[in-house]
């Protein structure tokens, strides 16, 4: 209504308020138009799904500009009035934002309206780093955000007012020094609201001395106006002071101060801030020509470096062996000194290189951090970073390039692949007959036959050949006997010498040494390597002779070389050894952690194998992808050998050396990558982690942490002093079956001995006549004396056996003259 009564009566107003869109041309606006700025700054930030809320009294001009742009650009924009909001709406938008992993906010409201709504922001928590608040308000310094600053949330606003100008800083110093008498409560800052005004009383000064200055005289009263009239005269100088004030061009606290024919503010800048964490900073500036440009010096991301000392910086990490774990005496402890292991150190070591203090968060759902496929949303660290809940994360977090896409990442602290882990199988220990292992089964069955075919071929030849056989008495006066023959003719009575003369004379008996048994003896003591009395004569078995020592050279020398390893070493026999071992079975299930870099190695792979894995871990039912590693491992453990776990080789290695030591690694690593330090895109932070990663390295630092937690802390020992000495001694049960063989030989040595004895007395107990009984005392007492009947040096010599002594011809001289002429 006022602004009809000035466009009816050509009365000029001069207005500090929210610009409004009208066509009359007696409305001055003072204050710029937002809407534009904001779109651009939108725009600068990438933002498509916001929340806008605002105030109906002021923001629905912009909030129209905002959803016109939103339907051209395809943003997804929900706007809530703030007057009809309450306490329960207000909580339920950002719980619908904190589901949707969403913070991106724009509030257009007065400053006394906005200072209410930060006020609940605080009180709810919903001031972390994970929410960016857009403020559609001309005095970003004249709202108190130290509340909003200890959570650490991204806070944006727009300048109308240059603190900085030696003109605004003047005229602010004596708005400060005053003395308002009615004042009872201290004065504040000049706001951007008051500022507005100053400026509007400047123009209309400005405008009436330019009138003045072109002679023309605004204070005639005969054409005054009548507010009553029907209709209304206007006012005859009013079109004169319009047109004087749309030409005023000054430069007031506000900025550069032009209106176009319409009276709107043109040609102005609006400073755009940022809430650094030392306090707002200046990030850029709004016009008409130059739209959004950026400010390079307060760039997030420049080589600026401000706030790093003086800020509290967040570490997201994650609970895991030997990274980060709980010190025993923990609830004694507060902060950082509740933590031990290797990420512990190795964060204290970036924070002293980089300068800036930190507190480590363990991440609240324990996961490393993947895209749902679903809701296209970040879980675990990488979320905590893309969401801006933390400022950094130093944990075991493999750098992968989906992740790469939306955070930044540190040169590789560790190297590492994809590994296997199984429960490690039972140690077989050497059997009794474990000194039969050195050569297959296969290969002793071959030596068997060999022995009984070269026994068998030796016997034959040694019959075919003539050289193999020798006459076995000899005329009187011919050469002299033999060892055996002296030995058996010594031992004959005086009574038996004619028998013996006409036996000389007849032609002489033909024997063959290689019978049957004497080949196999022979065969048998070459094997043996201990050789025999006896040995071929022939060509032909000479060359039977010397291919069976050959072979047994190359045969006992092979079975010596291995028989070592076979005894002292404890097998462990593993029915996995690599990845294509686990492709092709089903008996086995295997698995990896959800929702991290393993799973998506599989998911992605184009390989053969990879993808039947996948195939396989995909459909497994029950589900063979676990939470966390501590829970693979405890599967593995538990599995009975019936679970295979897929993680990290250096995280495989660790566990391998902690108690209960029943877990092992297998196979190779399937793939290569590397650890590395996560920051959120365009952090100030990357630069400067990155070189203390690489000086870390150089110092030969994070060698020496990897061998702190994973060797020098080791549960399993290492193979030391002990362990080889105990590897390399021989216990009983290694050589029993030796001792088996060599009792059960003397055994059946004994029961042969036996039964010889038996049989013998039994033969002499029908020769003579005489009970068995009788027969078997009278030899014993006969052996066990060690004299007899004509008994010399211990021979028995009996009178009624043959002439002709046949005794073994393997044994030595002097043992077959220890066996009296027995007739065996």
């Amino acid at each position: 209504m006022l602004m009809s009564f000035c466009g009816a009566l050509h009365v000029c107003f001069v207005t500090p308020s929210f610009p409004i869109d009208t066509a009359n041309q007696f409305v001055i606006q003072l204050r710029p138009e937002l809407q534009d700025a904001l779109v651009g700054v939108i725009e600068h930030y990438g933002w498509t799904k916001f929340v806008y809320m605002y105030s109906s009294d002021s923001g629905l001009s912009v909030l129209q500009k905002v959803l016109d742009t939103a339907a051209e650009r395809n943003w997804l924009v929900t706007s809530v009035n703030v007057e009809t909001m309450t306490e329960a709406s207000f909580l339920k938008v950002f719980q619908d934002l904190d589901k949707r992993k969403e913070g991106q906010i724009i509030i257009d409201c007065e400053t006394e309206r906005l200072t209410g709504i930060l006020k609940k922001i605080v009180e709810q928590g919903k001031n972390a780093k994970s929410y960016h608040y857009i403020l559609a308000n001309l005095g970003f310094l004249d709202i108190d955000l130290t509340d909003l600053r200890k959570g650490g949330a991204n806070i944006t606003g727009f300048q109308l007012v240059n603190n900085s100008e030696p003109t605004v800083s003047r005229v602010v110093q004596q708005w400060m020094e005053f003395d308002n008498k009615d004042s009872k409560v201290p004065k504040s800052g000049l706001k951007y609201t008051g500022a507005l005004t100053y400026d509007g009383v400047k123009v209309m000064s400005t405008a009436f001395q330019n009138l003045r200055r072109q002679r023309i005289d605004i204070s005639r009263r005969g054409n005054a106006g009548e507010c009553l009239a029907n209709p209304p005269a206007p006012w005859g100088q009013g079109i004169d002071i319009q047109r004087a004030l749309q030409q005023v061009r000054i430069d007031g606290l506000t900025g550069h101060i032009q209106f176009n024919e319409k009276g709107r503010r043109t040609n102005y800048t609006v400073s755009v801030m940022e809430l650094a964490p030392s306090g707002p900073k200046k990030v850029g500036y709004w016009n008409e020509d130059e739209k959004y440009v950026t400010t390079a010096s307060f760039m997030r991301g420049s080589n600026e470096t401000y706030g790093l000392q003086n800020r509290t910086y967040i570490v997201t990490t994650i609970l895991e062996s030997p990274y980060v774990m709980l010190k025993k005496n923990h609830e004694q402890h507060v902060g950082n000194e509740k933590y031990e292991g290797y990420i512990v150190e190795l964060a204290a070591e970036i924070a002293k290189h980089v300068g800036y203090q930190y507190k480590l968060k363990i991440v609240a759902d324990g996961k490393y951090g993947a895209r749902d496929p679903e809701t296209k949303m970040w879980n675990g660290m990488v979320g905590e970073l893309v969401y801006g809940k933390a400022d950094v994360a130093v944990a075991p977090l493999t750098i992968t390039l989906v992740r790469e896409e939306v955070i930044d990442f540190s040169k590789p602290f560790m190297s590492l692949g994809i590994s296997i882990m199984i429960k490690k199988p039972t140690k077989s220990k050497p059997g009794v007959f474990s000194f039969l292992d050195p050569l297959a089964y296969e290969i002793w069955m071959c030596i068997v036959f060999a022995y009984i075919g070269v026994s068998v071929v030796l016997f034959l030849v040694s019959r075919f050949s003539p050289y193999e056989w020798h006459a076995e008495d000899y005329e009187e006066g011919g050469e002299p006997q033999s060892p055996t023959q002296a030995s058996a003719s010594n031992g004959l009575q005086q009574g038996q010498t004619n028998t013996q003369q006409n036996t000389s004379q007849q032609s002489p008996e033909q024997t063959n040494e290689f019978g049957i048994f004497n080949s196999l003896w022979f065969s048998l003591g070459a094997f043996m390597q201990q050789g025999c009395d006896i040995s071929p004569r022939s060509l032909s078995g000479r060359i039977v002779g010397g291919v069976w020592w050959f072979f047994t050279l190359i045969i006992i020398s092979s079975y010596t070389a291995n028989l070592a390893a076979f005894l002292t070493v404890e097998r462990m026999v593993s029915p996995i050894e690599s990845a294509e071992d686990l492709a092709k079975q089903t008996e086995i299930a295997y698995g990896t952690l959800d929702a991290g870099s393993t799973k998506e190695f599989f998911r992605r792979s184009k390989i053969a194998v990879f993808e039947k894995m996948w195939s396989y871990m995909k459909a497994a039912d029950p589900s063979v992808f676990v939470k966390t590693t501590d829970e693979g491992v405890m599967r593995v453990r538990k599995s009975k050998g019936k679970y295979a776990y897929l993680l990290e080789s250096t995280m495989n290695e660790y566990i391998e050396q902690r108690k209960p030591c029943d877990t092992m690694k297998v196979g190779g690593n399937l793939d290569s990558k590397g650890y590395g330090i996560a920051t959120p895109k365009g952090s100030p932070l990357r630069n400067p982690v990155n070189l203390a990663v690489l000086k870390l390295n150089e110092q030969g630092l994070l060698d020496k942490l990897k061998n702190k937690w994973w060797y020098d802390k080791g549960e399993c020992g290492s193979g030391g002093g002990d362990s080889k000495d105990k590897t390399s001694a021989l216990s009983l049960s290694n050589v029993a079956g030796v001792f088996y063989i060599l009792i059960g030989g003397l055994g059946l040595a004994m029961l042969v001995a036996l039964v010889e004895f038996c049989y013998k007395s039994r033969t002499e107990s029908r020769r003579m006549k005489q009970s068995i009984n009788d027969a078997m005392r009278c030899s014993t007492l006969t052996r066990m004396s060690g004299n007899g009947s004509g008994g010399e040096n211990g021979r028995l010599l009996t009178h009624d056996f043959p002439k002709t002594v046949q005794t073994l011809p393997c044994m030595s001289h002097t043992a077959s003259m220890g066996l009296g002429a027995s007739g065996m």
